[in-house]
């Protein structure tokens, strides 16, 4: 198992995860394609293991990381590859030079949640309304310091 840059070549897999996994409010295709090729702030990441179960986006701006999206095939959750996979993003953020994370998530999502306080993100705002599928707010999570990061090559 091991995690890599998003390539072109991953969005056929890609897609049908976001499908499976976001089916009222999935990212297109060319959105991704969008990220990957054009948008210079962007870093996509997989996760392998003989086919690709998992994903990550971030966007490194300066300081600041924004996780984008995540997610993990529904075949394969409850194996804490969720943990591995934003473990890596985070690291690489923080060798990138970026100090803090920030990400949006809905407030009823008590799994993420409780995945993201374990990496020390703590819920500073909602956001109403913010999913356009249901209207469901969302927690404005953030996640002050990636210092802690810069050297731990575990992930």
């Amino acid at each position: 198992m091991h995690i890599r840059a998003m390539k072109v070549d991953d969005l056929a897999y890609v897609m049908k995860l976001e499908e499976e996994l976001f089916p009222h409010s999935s990212w297109k295709k060319e959105d991704y394609l969008r990220e990957i090729e054009n948008n210079g702030f962007a870093h996509y990441f997989v996760l392998e293991d003989k086919e690709i179960i998992g994903y990550i986006g971030m966007w490194f701006v300066y300081e600041q990381a924004t996780v984008t999206t995540i997610g993990i095939s529904k075949k394969r959750q409850g194996e804490h590859l969720s943990k591995k996979l934003l473990g890596y993003a985070l690291m690489r953020a923080a060798l990138h030079g970026c100090e803090k994370c920030d990400l949006e998530v809905r407030v009823s999502n008590k799994v993420a949640i409780g995945l993201y306080k374990s990496f020390g993100f703590e819920e500073k705002a909602i956001r109403k309304n913010y999913y356009v599928d249901n209207h469901e707010d969302a927690y404005l999570m953030i996640k002050e310091r990636l210092d802690d990061y810069g050297n731990d090559f575990s992930y």
